[in-house]
């Protein structure tokens, strides 16, 4: 992995950071940058370098990689037309040992954990409050960017964790020298380090009134949720989603707020837990997430492909037809079907032509067009994790009142015991659910591998080219469900195994 000696680290004063601009595409550097020997001396300059490492989130490299990492393995997901980048290998899942977008996360993620460890390092657990707080908040990143990585590098917890190889645990006892030899850990020991963190972490963190651009003591707990979730501990998925939902703290959104939900700055959103905060300031344009979903006005109105951004990825056929079961569904207002004096357009590019159905899920925060605020964390996440678990544990009506809540929210029939049948599952209407609520926000595919089911992709899409039918299976126990470990990593680092 990609460590940096004599780290330094980037500095983000509150939320005014400066960016520079390069031709027609922006590029964004943080404003300041200061030796972290002179900048972790006094309880300020740990501040400083914690408002930092949030900073660096927001970067191409970390922010963007993670979501098409994440996200475009989906099946809810249509790649309109092949490209160069590879961005066409993440979606086809054709892999390359040398993915620049994979290893662009990679890098950076472990370049995130190594600014935090140097605050972690010199904050002892006995310290005042004030101190613990600021290790809390990068205890909480370290343990969400491990969590991210071994997702992404590391085989579906339920496939044999205590074997399988996860990724290299960076702790703050790591040293630079060691950084270039360290092994693998198995995918059990990330996931027990990531837990231990995010309990430290909430136990740490006291002030929860900074803001949900900030690590809190309920992310940490959402979190939880969501990391026992993906190891089958429902029993814990639950009692920490339970605990996010009794602080009352968050609200579920309603009607036109609900409809508007990823248009307005984090801060003033009553749902999102924890959210990585853009201002107007830091557009990405054409290089945002969103530029590759949408082409539209600031209104949501769809426009020619490449008018306001590249508008390749759409929303599948699959999962639109799904979402249109009832058209009365709020959350087709996350969808602009591109139509012209009332006519639905086709991609030609595609074998059959193809409704072109853009996703503005990732745009439009404050009349921006390509503006977005990622959101990592939201209530509606622990409602559905909830469910699932007491899907899981035989509490059926406990996880139909809790898709019901979500499903009323979206203006939708919901359900009764005598919807769950042999055909129809607990889990199947949960899982279902998911998918509508959490769609374009990297959940779709590790929702599926985790609960050993396959990917289906039977819609039109790149992905066809690949042996001229539209069908494409990809099974649970597929090498491809995750990526190889960037080659320059392994040549810098002779002890990181490759996956098969």
């Amino acid at each position: 992995m990609k460590i940096y000696h004599n780290n330094i680290i980037k500095i983000a004063i509150a939320a005014s950071i400066i960016f520079t601009a390069s031709a027609c595409r922006k590029t964004f550097f943080p404003s300041d940058k200061v030796e972290d020997n002179d900048l972790l001396t006094t309880i300020d300059g740990m501040r400083t370098a914690t408002l930092g490492n949030y900073a660096t989130l927001k970067s191409l490299e970390y922010e963007n990689n993670y979501h098409w990492l994440a996200e475009l393995p989906s099946d809810e997901v249509a790649q309109g037309q092949g490209s160069s980048s590879d961005v066409t290998n993440l979606y086809k899942y054709t892999h390359l040992v040398n993915s620049a977008n994979a290893t662009a996360f990679f890098q950076q993620a472990y370049y995130i954990v190594s600014a935090a460890n140097k605050v972690i390092k010199v904050i002892p657990d006995g310290s005042s409050a004030e101190l613990l707080q600021i290790k809390g908040e990068n205890l909480f990143l370290r343990a969400m960017l491990h969590f991210n990585l071994v997702r992404m590098f590391g085989r579906p917890y339920a496939q044999n964790p205590t074997t399988n190889p996860g990724v290299p645990i960076l702790s703050e006892t790591v040293s630079d020298a060691d950084a270039y030899t360290i092994k693998r850990s198995t995918v059990a020991q990330v996931y027990d380090f990531v837990i231990a963190d995010l309990l430290k972490a909430s136990q740490f963190i006291t002030d929860d009134n900074k803001g949900n651009s900030f690590a809190s003591k309920l992310a940490a707990y959402a979190l939880l949720s969501r990391v026992y979730l993906y190891m089958d501990n429902n029993a814990k998925a639950l009692e920490y989603a339970n605990l996010v939902i009794g602080s009352n703290k968050y609200q579920l959104l309603q009607n036109a707020e609900y409809q508007n939900y990823f248009r307005v700055a984090p801060e003033t959103n009553k749902e999102s837990i924890f959210a990585i905060k853009h201002t107007k300031t830091e557009n990405y344009d054409y290089s945002a997430i969103g530029s590759l979903y949408y082409s539209g006005d600031a209104n949501g109105n769809a426009l020619g492909q490449g008018e306001s951004g590249w508008g390749e990825i759409y929303a599948s056929v699959k999962y639109y037809n799904f979402l249109n079961k009832y058209p009365q569904d709020k959350r087709k207002s996350f969808i602009s079907p591109y139509i012209v004096n009332g006519i639905q357009q086709l991609n030609p590019k595609l074998t059959p032509a193809t409704p072109i159905y853009y996703v503005n899920k990732n745009n439009l925060q404050e009349g921006v067009t390509n503006l977005t605020s990622p959101v990592y964390l939201r209530l509606a996440e622990m409602y559905l994790n909830r469910a699932e678990a007491n899907a899981k544990l035989n509490n059926t009506q406990l996880a139909l009142d809790d898709v019901n809540i979500i499903r009323t929210r979206a203006g939708i029939p919901t359900y009764t015991l005598t919807d769950v049948t042999p055909t129809h599952s607990i889990l199947d209407i949960v899982l279902e659910e998911r998918w509508l609520e959490l769609a374009f926000e990297g959940q779709r595919a590790y929702d599926l591998f985790r609960n050993n089911r396959p990917v289906v992709r039977d819609y039109p899409g790149t992905h066809s080219t690949i042996n001229g039918s539209v069908n494409q299976t990809i099974n649970p126990t597929d090498a491809r469900v995750i990526y190889f470990i960037p080659q320059t990593e392994r040549d810098k680092n002779p002890n990181l195994s490759q996956n098969p």
